[in-house]
């Protein structure tokens, strides 16, 4: 199984974790409104409140709270890991055009962070049509180190090899907007020729 195959199935596990994570969130809600529902209406049959009372409302008050919260940050968690995310570090986002014929092979390909630290497998979220010609590929791979030197390298079996410089600072503040579009900075291909279209091969990314 290549690498991109492997990354399509991580998802499609990271999907039913998300699901998973919803439903037993969606279960723990219901089962405290009920128990809660049931409890107070006992207690309010008395005709006053003794002090144990208020200790018990507060503490299954704080009980319930807790378990919303604690179903808020599973299913948080079962989302950034369907996309292949670690949430406690920055990630890119990225986009890339490039001619449709040669993404046609994305599916038997593999995408790479590079830095000078480590290299990063890259998650592919899917590939669309422009009407201009070209296809556009997006995706996301994690910043697991401090550090100003990536390049996203796009290998394509029988396309060849795209890289892209990413023009970040080591540490990247979060962005909500993609940014401008940049030429591709290395190009391998011998289906592109040697000198390739100035605009053919263009990535734009945000951190997330």
């Amino acid at each position: 199984m290549n690498a991109l195959s492997s990354i399509f199935t991580e998802s499609a596990d990271g999907r039913h974790g998300v699901l998973m994570s919803a439903l037993a969130g969606i279960a723990a809600a219901l089962a405290v409104a009920l128990t809660m529902t049931v409890y107070f209406r006992l207690s309010y049959r008395m005709t006053y409140l003794a002090w144990r009372d208020v200790v018990r409302h507060g503490v299954a008050a704080l009980a319930a709270v807790a378990l919303f919260a604690f179903a808020a940050y599973d299913m948080r968690h079962a989302a950034l890991a369907y996309l292949g995310l670690n949430p406690s570090k920055p990630a890119v986002e990225f986009e890339i055009r490039m001619p449709r014929e040669m993404l046609t092979a994305v599916t038997d390909g593999q995408i790479e962070l590079h830095t000078d630290r480590n290299q990063t497998l890259a998650l592919v979220d899917g590939v669309r049509d422009l009407p201009d010609g070209r296809a556009l590929l997006r995706g996301a791979v994690a910043l697991n180190h401090r550090t100003a030197d990536r390049m996203l390298v796009v290998n394509l079996p029988g396309k060849g090899t795209f890289e892209f410089r990413l023009r970040l600072p080591a540490e990247p503040r979060r962005s909500g907007q993609f940014g401008p579009w940049h030429l591709a900075d290395r190009i391998a291909s011998p289906l592109a020729g040697p000198v390739a279209p100035q605009d053919g091969y263009t990535i734009r990314y945000r951190v997330l």
